[in-house]
């Protein structure tokens, strides 16, 4: 899952070795070769040294010390109450991994004819879109250049990057993919779909507090019952429609499977107009 890789793993160990300036050796444990290869471009900026593989080395390695785990502080973030370093750092030390060219998002009137980039994260399996190409005529309305994008595992890391940092507003449905906000340049909007459910608070620790910590622009729009697929499998006055915290009280894996994993969006294009609407004004700012 993209958004543990870096709430779970990359972000803590960014936390943990940036300290050492690279003079560092990461030891692991339970390898995955295609995280490794996935992060790789991370890593090397992180450590001048080749990852042990601790599971397969037969040598005796010998350190003056070791820190064994990684420093975690919250959802992908970083509290500068325990630590020098900010999600600001975070964010430029990627720009410089990557190369991304952009540090700051457009300010509309300041460059003349340019047209503020739209990136809407799409998703195939669930929480998805049922109507985007309907939603990207209304944004190319209002003025933006709309793109749109659906990482899988085949998609480089570098190109996400390229993508996410070309554009000024980023936005989705609630999920792994508005994580890729940590390539956005400074001051760009993120955008999250709230879905059916009552995950408020969940969308909060997610994302909205994260993109203010990262120094982003932050709105989110909550579908109304009509949007959701969910009214096409279960009556209006049914308790997953009316009460979605009636689910809660079921545990968390009730609520996954029924409002993350079975639902999609058929987003009111005229309802959520005012939105995009909302990021334009922030982007005259």
């Amino acid at each position: 899952n993209h958004f543990h890789d870096f709430s779970d793993l990359v972000i803590p160990l960014y936390i943990t070795s940036r300290q050492f300036n690279g003079e560092v050796q990461f030891v692991v444990t339970d390898n995955r070769h295609w995280w490794i290869s996935k992060f790789r471009g991370i890593l090397a900026k992180l450590s001048r040294y080749n990852i042990v593989d601790i599971d397969q080395e037969r040598k005796t390695h010998c350190y003056p010390s070791m820190i064994v785990g990684l420093k975690y502080h919250h959802e992908l973030g970083i509290d500068q109450s325990k630590s020098q370093l900010s999600m600001k750092d975070f964010r430029q030390f990627l720009r410089r991994t990557y190369s991304l060219k952009r540090a700051k998002a457009i300010k509309i009137g300041d460059e003349a004819r340019k047209m503020p980039r739209l990136l809407i994260i799409t998703r195939r399996k669930s929480r998805s879109f049922t109507n985007i190409d309907k939603i990207t005529r209304m944004a190319s309305s209002l003025g933006y250049n709309v793109v749109t994008m659906e990482p899988n595992l085949s998609t480089s890391l570098g190109s996400v990057a390229e993508t996410v940092n070309s554009c000024d507003v980023l936005m989705g449905i609630h999920g792994a993919g508005l994580t890729n906000m940590v390539f956005l340049p400074d001051n760009a909007i993120v955008i999250q779909i709230v879905p059916l459910g009552s995950i408020d608070e969940l969308a909060k620790q997610d994302f909205e507090q994260p993109a203010m910590d990262m120094e982003l622009r932050y709105l989110d729009y909550k579908i109304k019952a009509k949007e959701s697929s969910l009214i096409s499998k279960y009556k209006a006055d049914h308790l997953i429609i009316k009460d979605p915290l009636s689910v809660h009280k079921q545990g968390w894996d009730a609520v996954r499977s029924v409002y993350l994993d079975k639902q999609n969006v058929k987003l009111d294009v005229k309802r959520f107009r005012p939105t995009l609407l909302k990021a334009l004004q922030l982007l005259h700012q």
